[in-house]
């Protein structure tokens, strides 16, 4: 069965103190808050990794790095590997940010190579997808997700894919103030669980996480998670706020 997720994207912001002081907060109320239906996931920049692993219960709460290099190790200054990420205590990497692939060019063969190192190193992968607005509205949205999933994703075998969960983020709607509706979300879930399907069969389909990763509040997030394909959230700018992101985290 899959597993409703609620993850957290701080991007850059926090500093080390404030950061540390934010996944305490947000700890602590997911301890004190009863019958919650989801698995809370906090993705951090990669300095507060480790200090962050210090004051965090697993039992509550798990642990993404937002980035990861796309190589192993050696002399590329400044970058910081799969098995850096890990050694930090992390249980995830989040992949394929659009952010990533706007601003720094990433491909879709390089992701490839980062899910394998990511995998390698026993992290679990958030891979995000999704369209550009002039994307959707040339009516390619579709194409473009599924070329961005099989790229990356589709080398896989069914095995490796139990530690892959998906997150649509349509970049429109990121930062934006707009949001996907409900059905337009519903619509794309649906459209990669299909393809989850044709690939790996029902079952691996069935068991994949699929988040929403679009200006998700705790205004919209009950009706976003009530439909069958959303199983939770990518969240941004809501996830530094511990009573923002709570709100979401109770929207299951």
């Amino acid at each position: 069965m899959r597993k409703n997720i609620v993850a957290g994207n701080w991007k850059m912001n926090t500093t080390v103190p404030e950061g540390v002081q934010l996944a305490k907060d947000v700890c602590m109320a997911v301890a004190q808050t009863p019958g919650i239906k989801c698995q809370v996931i906090l993705g951090v920049p990669f300095t507060h990794l480790t200090a962050v692993n210090q004051v965090i219960d697993k039992n509550y709460v798990m642990l993404a790095a937002e980035n990861c290099a796309d190589h192993d190790k050696g002399a590329y200054t400044g970058e910081v590997s799969a098995a850096m990420v890990a050694s930090t205590g992390a249980d995830f990497v989040i992949l394929g940010h659009s952010e990533r692939r706007g601003y720094y060019n990433e491909t879709i063969d390089m992701l490839k190579t980062k899910v394998d190192l990511a995998l390698e190193a026993g992290l679990k992968v958030i891979f995000c997808c999704g369209e550009s607005l002039d994307e959707r509205k040339a009516g390619t949205h579709f194409e473009v997700i599924k070329n961005e999933i099989v790229g990356s994703l589709f080398h896989l075998s069914a095995d490796q894919m139990a530690n892959v969960v998906i997150a649509y983020e349509p970049i429109w709607a990121i930062g934006t103030g707009e949001t996907a509706t409900s059905d337009q979300a519903q619509e794309i879930h649906a459209f990669i669980r299909s393809l989850l399907c044709e690939k790996y069969g029902q079952q691996v389909a069935d068991d994949t996480t699929i988040l929403y990763g679009g200006s998700c509040k705790p205004g919209n997030a009950p009706e976003l998670f009530a439909k069958s394909d959303i199983d939770g959230g990518l969240i941004g700018g809501a996830s530094l706020k511990c009573a923002d992101f709570m709100g979401i985290v109770t929207a299951f």
